[in-house]
Parts: C-alpha cells; structure tokens; sequence
C-alpha cells in the first residue's frame, strides 16, 4: 500500500481547520455527518463549538453524536439534548444524536478480529458522508482518543459502546466494560472503525486538533489538565495513518510532558488499536507528512 498523505498545520485557527479541509481535495456531498466529541458535563478540556464553526458550516454539515454507555450527563437523549444546548452546539449548528430513539443500526463484520457486527445510532444511515472531527488526546481506557475512537465508540450507539467494551458479549454488564481483557477491547474497537469506514465507501474525510491534551478523554467530568503545549492541526483521507502520525508527532516532541501522556498511551497498549486497523485494511500506518503554512 502506497504511504497516505497526512497534512500538518501547527497554528490552530478555526480558519486553518476549514483551510486543512480544503487541501484534502476532498468535497463531503449530499448530507454531511460532523462527527465530533460533545464534552461531558465539567470537562474543561473539550474543543468548544466557536473552534469548529467555520468547517461545519462550510460544509453544511450536522453535528452528530450517540448517547454513552456510562452514568453522566450524556447516557440519555433528554440529558444528551440539554448538553449539546448547555455546551452550546445546538445554538449554533444542527445537532443529531443518531440513537435518540427506535431501533440500532446493525454494521456487519464478517472478516472482524473480535466483534462480527457494530451497533450504531440508526441515523447514520441519514447521512451520505462524514467529516470525522477529533480531538487528540489522551484516554482512560483506550490509551489515547483520535480518530479510530470516534469512528468505532463514537458512533456506536449506548448498547454499541457496551457491546464494544465487552469485546462482544452481547449481555455484558456495566462492570463488564471495565474488566474486560484489555487487547480484545481495543481490537473491537478497530473492528467498529473498520465498519463504519466501509459504510461510507471513501466518502469520509479526518481531521486530527492536538491541542488542550490531557492524559484523559473529553468524556471525563473531571480531567487531568494538558500536559503538554498544543501541537497543531492534522488532515487525512486516511484514518490510520492521521492517527499514527499523531502519537509520533508526540514522541518526537521535545515537551516534557509528552512523558505523562505516552505513559497513559503505552500503558493502555493504545497504539494496538492502530496496529489492528491496519491489519483490517483500514487504512496504513506508512504516511508522508506534509507540512502547511
């Protein structure tokens, strides 16, 4: 497979996001899905709805998000809906919480490593492409968040994301998400990312902001602060290869506190989540990257 293209920007601008887009040479068309992280309740470290008003309008697109699998200000539609109004992404653009109400949409996984099918918000299939827009940073259980985590738990549905955290158990409990075997987890997590870049068949675009990167995820109500100075803007058409340049963007730092945030990623084995992409056929962890100004 030929190296993937990932583009980097260090100045972080709601216009560079739009500009990063645009380099893609990538046009989202029909109705475009804007999946970002909403920010639970008390999170500080969350990018806010002005940073990211630009590039959905530009592209006309709807916020999307799925309830979550644990307690919060986000594990129902009515307290979903009252944060996106609290966090003020309603105020701006159209929001849609895709398991709000009726049945999941089943993703079929005949070739996945641990899960053979992904329950997802039913209204995903409303849309006919995706602008996958992550926040980099780190993560309690999955190591790190970026990409692969907002395709495969972020739009899960709430019993997707149990279902995912159990690595397939299709009765896992509420302690079950957390006992789970760590490697099976992380390898459900790349098979959920892998059905849902199948769904939309190349009509799906990346974009990766490091900034504001805590060792904990925007879906803690109380997290860690950053520990390290923000490091810019990533675009790709390729959701391995963004990811990967990420974390190496990390190790090549010269921050200290890039210490902190690769203990949490090595110590959750989060880069395997990547490994498994690729093996998948999700994308490459060979890329070029290019730098804008």
């Amino acid at each position: 497979m030929e190296k993937a293209k990932v583009y980097f920007c260090k100045e972080i601008t709601p216009e560079n996001i739009v500009k990063m887009y645009e380099i893609l040479g990538k046009q989202l068309t029909g109705k475009v899905a804007v999946k970002l992280h909403s920010g639970e309740e008390g999170n500080q470290n969350y990018i806010r709805p002005e940073m990211v008003k630009e590039i959905v309008e530009h592209i006309n697109g709807t916020v999307v998000e799925c309830n979550t699998a644990y307690d919060g200000a986000r594990d129902t539609t009515e307290k979903h809906i009252k944060l996106m109004k609290d966090h003020k992404w309603s105020e701006y653009f159209n929001v849609d919480i895709m398991d709000g109400e009726g049945p999941d949409d089943i993703l079929e996984i005949p070739n996945g490593k641990i899960i053979k099918k992904n329950y997802v918000g039913k209204n995903l299939k409303n849309y006919d492409s995706m602008l996958v827009l992550s926040h980099f940073k780190g993560h309690p259980m999955g190591g790190y968040g970026g990409a692969l985590k907002q395709l495969s738990i972020g739009v899960a549905s709430g019993k997707g994301k149990r279902y995912i955290h159990c690595a397939g158990q299709e009765n896992g409990s509420y302690d079950d998400m957390f006992t789970t075997d760590q490697i099976k987890f992380l390898e459900a997590m790349a098979d959920a990312a892998y059905s849902v870049v199948k769904h939309f068949n190349g009509n799906i675009a990346y974009i990766n902001i490091m900034c504001n990167m805590s060792v904990d995820c925007d879906c803690c109500s109380v997290a860690e602060d950053p520990c390290m100075k923000d490091i810019g803007i990533l675009a790709s058409l390729d959701p391995v290869a963004i990811d990967q340049a990420c974390i190496d963007l990390v190790k090549n730092s010269n921050d200290p506190g890039k210490d902190h945030l690769l203990e949490r990623i090595n110590s959750k084995h989060g880069t395997h989540t990547i490994d498994a992409s690729a093996e998948l056929g999700t994308g490459t962890k060979e890329y070029e990257l290019i730098n804008i100004d």
